[in-house]
């Protein structure tokens, strides 16, 4: 039987009673469960096989909630949720007391963001707890941006994925720290640098940390296939290379003629980043699910969304 359903008022009973949900948000599906509860966020870190230091984003339905969570909010902090939430920004501050160690690996921090996604946007304001929510994948995996993906992953361990549709960006938000009250990105993700440099100016990024990560996906391998995967600026010489392989391939915009390639997915036509960030996790499933021997990516142009789609590749890759 589907684990899958629209019910919002189910997933309300079920996360009240300590269980967790998977939820939609633009970015990606979410393994959610109440922050206050140590069996609700210990069953995430276990069903995900997550390990424990891997801080979790917390999920809250208003800026007017934002001082239920954090201690202190720098005024570039304050710039960057008034300009980008709801919305795939994800803000790295100091947390109040009671929020749990278990949730922020154990750091005086605390990553938080407002989910630019009507269903789970209702179901935050029908809770009287804010809900943490890392990708509802088992840990390093790809992804999951649709229902399916989750139901796929984890029919056996949760009770319910709250069904949203597609998820509209496709890829992660973009995580923001503050170092002595300016901003620093940990992560790129689906709010272009561009865009968050026009609100707050020029901003260093820092995001590959394996010790006690400061935030979610600085790991070095990690949204990755089973399949290998590499990532190249020529695709024609990496299929030259692998001709007598079973090879899929995941072009940004224009399709490549070979005998060699079993699957070909082109991300966007019209080479819209967007667009190609949108669908990059739900080609990387389907590229996945062909038993190939290697699944070639190419690399995107450095700027703008490209470069959060470079990251997540070479994360896949590496």
């Amino acid at each position: 039987m589907s684990i899958i359903s629209t019910d919002i008022s189910k997933a309300v009973a079920l996360l009240t009673a300590e269980d967790i949900v998977a939820i939609p948000t633009e970015t990606v599906y979410g393994l959610a469960g109440n922050i206050y509860s140590e069996k609700a966020i210990k069953a995430i870190f276990e069903t995900k096989n997550r390990p424990f230091f891997n801080p979790l984003i917390v999920h809250i339905p208003s800026i007017n909630t934002l001082p239920n969570i954090v201690a202190y909010i720098p005024k570039k902090a304050q710039l960057l949720a008034e300009a980008f939430w709801p919305g795939p920004i994800t803000l790295v501050l100091k947390k109040k007391a009671n929020i749990p160690d278990l949730i922020t690996g154990g750091k005086d921090t605390v990553a938080v963001r407002i989910p630019n996604h009507t269903t789970t946007l209702e179901l935050l304001n029908q809770l009287e707890f804010p809900l943490a929510a890392p990708s509802a994948n088992p840990f390093s995996s790809i992804s999951p941006t649709t229902a399916q993906h989750v139901e796929t992953y984890f029919k056996d361990n949760i009770k319910m994925v709250l069904d949203g549709g597609a998820c509209t960006s496709g890829i992660e938000s973009t995580i923001i720290g503050f170092e002595n009250d300016e901003p620093i990105i940990y992560r790129l993700g689906s709010t272009a640098l561009e865009d968050i440099e026009a609100v707050v100016g020029r901003i260093e990024i820092k995001n590959k940390k394996e010790i006690s990560p400061d935030a979610p996906g600085m790991l070095e391998r990690h949204y990755a296939p089973k399949t290998k995967t590499i990532l190249t600026t020529n695709i024609k010489e990496a299929i030259e290379k692998y001709a007598n392989k079973r090879i899929g391939v995941l072009n940004f915009k224009s399709q490549i003629e070979s005998n060699s390639i079993k699957l070909q997915i082109v991300l966007s036509k019209k080479g819209d980043m967007a667009e190609a960030a949108s669908k990059l996790y739900e080609s990387l499933h389907q590229l996945d699910q062909h038993h190939l021997d290697v699944i070639i990516a190419e690399r995107f142009p450095d700027y703008g969304l490209g470069k959060s789609i470079n990251d997540r590749l070479q994360r896949a890759t590496a």
